[in-house]
């Protein structure tokens, strides 16, 4: 085995035996790590805190290609503070680690921790956990292989869109509509928007709670009819909010 250090965030962890953890670490640049965690259980133990779930920093260990890793310490760069205070945005850290770890397993691709991670940086930062959660679900769509095409009429390649259509997979013209509903303009563009935005770069939200709420439920019907994806935690946060 080989001593590494990865950037990353504990998605799980589990009791082993008396003293010790089995964490999962989704890391930055190696993909999802497991790792034992020896004496982590001990409130001595310089591996408790890295070992916790939602855990995220630098972590050290004895890394092993097959098989589980071994912790060595672990260097925390937030404690997420203002998520861990409010037990809404504890079910959306929840929620967006339990889906980006589905969603890299569908795609393998690094980038969608770095999406993950901006996104979580953005609700401890205070801005709106929904609307945050909603800008990363549209964006991993390209990742599982069903993005919706939100620059144009799906059908005609029209620009004049007067709504959406989920069945046909992104905005549709007048002439191509057939029974969807029309929608708020302003839920069609902010759609795009969500779909587009650098999440780094997002630093105020200001947007009507009736649109964020059409938006949210656009997403949902979205992911439950074409994503494959079924998660608990999605059921606790929309039985919480």
């Amino acid at each position: 085995m080989k001593i590494i250090s990865v950037d990353g965030i504990v998605i799980s962890s589990t009791p082993f035996k008396e003293s010790s953890k089995i964490i999962n670490i989704f890391t930055k640049d190696m993909g999802i790590i497991g790792c034992i965690a020896k004496g982590s259980k001990s409130l001595k133990s310089k591996l408790r805190l890295p070992s916790e779930k939602f855990a995220y920093g630098t972590f050290h260990m004895y890394y092993k290609d097959n098989g589980l890793s071994t912790l060595i310490d672990g260097d925390i760069k937030n404690h997420f503070i203002n998520i861990k205070s409010d037990i809404i945005k504890i079910s959306y850290l929840t929620y967006i680690c339990e889906l980006a770890s589905n969603v890299f397993k569908e795609s393998n691709d690094n980038e969608v921790y770095n999406l993950m991670e901006q996104a979580i940086l953005k609700i401890e930062d205070g801005l709106d956990p929904k609307i945050i959660t909603n800008v990363l679900e549209l964006q991993y769509l390209q990742y599982l292989g069903i993005n919706l095409n939100l620059d144009n009429c799906v059908k005609c390649g029209s620009s004049k869109i007067v709504t959406l259509s989920l069945s046909k997979g992104g905005y549709v013209c007048n002439n191509c509509r057939t029974n969807e509903p029309l929608l708020d303009e302003k839920v069609l563009k902010l759609l795009r928007l969500y779909y587009y935005v650098d999440i780094s770069k997002i630093s105020n939200l200001d947007i009507d709670k009736d649109v964020s709420d059409m938006i949210n439920t656009i997403i949902d019907e979205y992911y439950e009819q074409y994503s494959g994806v079924y998660l608990k935690s999605k059921k606790i946060l929309k039985d919480l909010t």
